[in-house]
């Protein structure tokens, strides 16, 4: 009889949890991301799921060719109930996306974040971070570099003799990367001049041959490594000798990600919850500690231990986009560097 009361006890308290856990709306959560980055990303889930306890977040990792999974999601409306976007897909994927003006209160995060993650006046996520691109420099080859240095003497810097082997700034065959000069110099002028400097003050692909120009930084072979704030914790992380940050000495453009909520989701006030959570002062505050990001929120600034990084946002415009920016990238790749 105690044995048969037993049983009965341990399928009651097997069918309660089970039903309990069933209670809990599902929500699915989708971001690419390093390995430290998707540990970083999954100490968020837990806390929110801890503050959220009715609420359940499958997260769906997707490190490679992301935005190729996220369209194909899309198409078949089998899409992620929130999306981790940057400002350079967004517009593509506009349509698909719930319009969070009534959701995010603006004024705390900085314009150009706002700016960039809307389209057609409409913001389409909700801010994380805003990246610019910063100069980070080998000390033991480039000194110790002014902070507030003008063009002409980042043209006197760059074009100092260098030693057999070394080269004074990276160089990538792309317009992402050239994006700076031309904002600064226009097109023409700035296009020309980025690209004189392949070969003559930064490597050719056959000096380089199969790493990557933060390999050839680390390597001490670059003094000048053109990126942005993503590189921040490898290279601090790396590098065997002192690395300096200083801005780029002009114009640079403002891009951001953030995260978006599908339109045909059917969790979302679930989903609201979570980016809310996700975009807090809390969360952001976290991110930033970790290195990954420059916060898009303005009250964190303080947070924010590399001047540089807060010294380009003030030189930075939103890099606006279209639909057509990834097709317009790749004619301008293949006609001017390749």
């Amino acid at each position: 009889m105690l044995k048969r009361i037993l049983c009965l006890l341990v399928i009651v308290f097997l069918f309660c949890s089970c039903s309990k856990k069933n209670d809990k709306e599902i929500i699915t959560f989708s971001s690419w991301g390093s390995v430290t980055e998707v540990k970083i990303i999954n100490e968020l889930i837990k806390d929110f799921e801890i503050k959220n306890p009715d609420i359940k977040i499958l997260f769906q990792h997707i490190p490679q060719n992301y935005f190729q999974k996220i369209h194909l999601l899309l198409a078949s409306s089998t899409a992620p109930d929130v999306i981790f976007i940057n400002n350079l897909y967004l517009p593509v994927y506009s349509n698909f996306l719930l319009e969070l003006d009534d959701i995010i209160s603006k004024d705390e995060f900085y314009p150009q974040s706002i700016q960039v993650l809307s389209y057609n006046n409409k913001l389409l996520a909700a801010p994380r971070d805003i990246s610019n691109f910063v100069f980070y420099y080998n000390k033991n080859l480039m000194g110790d570099l002014n902070p507030e240095w003008t063009f002409n003497d980042f043209i006197n810097i760059v074009q100092r003799p260098h030693l057999r082997g070394m080269w004074n700034i990276s160089f990538e065959r792309d317009m992402f990367y050239a994006s700076p000069y031309v904002m600064t110099l226009g097109f023409d002028d700035g296009i020309n001049f980025y690209k004189k400097l392949e070969g003559t003050v930064a490597p050719l692909p056959a000096d380089i041959g199969s790493l990557t120009q933060a390999q050839m930084f680390l390597d001490g072979k670059i003094g000048l490594y053109l990126s942005g704030r993503w590189m921040y914790p490898k290279l601090k992380h790396d590098a065997k000798f002192p690395v300096g940050i200083v801005t780029f000495p002009g114009i640079v453009p403002a891009d951001a990600s953030g995260w978006a909520i599908s339109k045909t989701s059917k969790h979302k006030i679930a989903a609201i919850k979570f980016v809310k959570y996700m975009s807090s002062n809390e969360s952001l505050a976290y991110l930033t500690e970790t290195g990954l990001i420059v916060p898009a929120r303005k009250s964190l600034s303080s947070k924010i231990k590399e001047k540089a990084f807060l010294d380009a946002i003030k030189k930075s415009k939103p890099n606006v986009v279209n639909k057509h920016y990834n097709k317009t990238r790749d004619l301008l790749n293949k006609k001017l560097f390749r």
